[in-house]
């Protein structure tokens, strides 16, 4: 998910059990009350996910697999971005080449000064998949190099955000000696020499059994969202499912489907960063 900088927009992902579907959706806060969910201005059509924001708020970056050109053939995931023009969201365009290879990229994330860090199975990389930056100089992107062994690992390494001032960066990990499950959320704190320290993992109940992944810091820096799949805990003492009440189960967070949760940010950068 994403909001805005100026707290009036949020963009988030929804997605089908198998990837089958997926969709950004749109909020938008006008005359003291949120919007209900919409599909934004630019989705619908193909498979687009993971929005980000620049930190003017006048950008929006995303994954997609929308054909390039006109080709009309779906290709791999790219990393795309729309801009605001008076107003009103406008049409996507995809980064050019430096950015975008031939295998799938994901997860954007855009420092205050254009740095785009990004997920990629890279040549000569250092896992399966490794968190990329592309650094903004000159007016363009330079050509994306792999973060060191503080964040990358010999296993799958994804979904990073970063402090807009670069002075940490959030991401999942799969198949560390920490995994507790599916993937578990580790964070690597910049020291004052600009070096990556090595990724600490968050402990439990941040990280679960299931896969937890896809953190974002809202813009005041007070609240951590993420996803993760974790199921809610049912006692055996509670009255029987009748049908009703399992379609309700089903329908509602902790289901086992992918939900998003928050929990206060200050209080564990504090712990992560600040004390070590």
């Amino acid at each position: 998910m994403a909001i805005s900088p100026a707290g009036d927009e949020v963009f988030y992902t929804v997605q089908g059990a198998y990837g089958q579907v997926s969709v950004i959706l749109y909020l938008h806060f006008s005359n003291g009350d949120w919007s209900g969910p919409g599909m934004a201005p630019f989705a619908g059509r193909y498979s687009d996910l993971e929005p980000a924001f620049s930190s003017d708020g006048q950008t929006l970056y995303f994954a997609s697999n929308r054909p390039v050109g006109d080709t009309g053939k779906v290709k791999d995931y790219d990393i795309w971005r729309v801009k605001k023009e008076k107003g009103h969201w406008g049409l996507p365009v995809r980064l050019d080449t430096v950015i975008n290879s031939s295998k799938d990229e994901f997860y954007p994330s855009v420092a205050r000064n254009g740095n785009l860090y990004f997920t990629r199975e890279m040549d000569n990389g250092k896992g399966k998949e490794d968190i990329a930056v592309s650094e903004w100089k000159d007016g363009k992107y330079q050509e994306p190099y792999s973060l060191p062994a503080a964040v990358n690992s010999d296993k799958f390494e994804f979904n990073a955000f970063v402090d807009p001032d670069e002075k940490f960066l959030l991401f999942t990990s799969f198949g560390r000696k920490e995994d507790l499950g599916g993937g578990d959320l580790y964070l690597s704190c910049r020291n004052d020499k600009g070096e990556w320290m090595p990724a600490v993992h968050l402990d439990a109940p941040l990280n679960s059994k299931a896969i937890d992944f896809c953190p974002y810091i809202s813009p005041d820096g007070k609240y951590l969202f993420f996803t993760s799949s974790r199921v809610k805990d049912r006692s055996f003492s509670e009255p029987p499912l009748d049908f009703q009440a399992l379609k309700q189960l089903l329908s509602s967070a902790g289901n086992g489907l992918n939900d998003i949760y928050w929990v206060e940010w200050e209080p564990l950068l504090k712990k992560y960063c600040h004390e070590r």
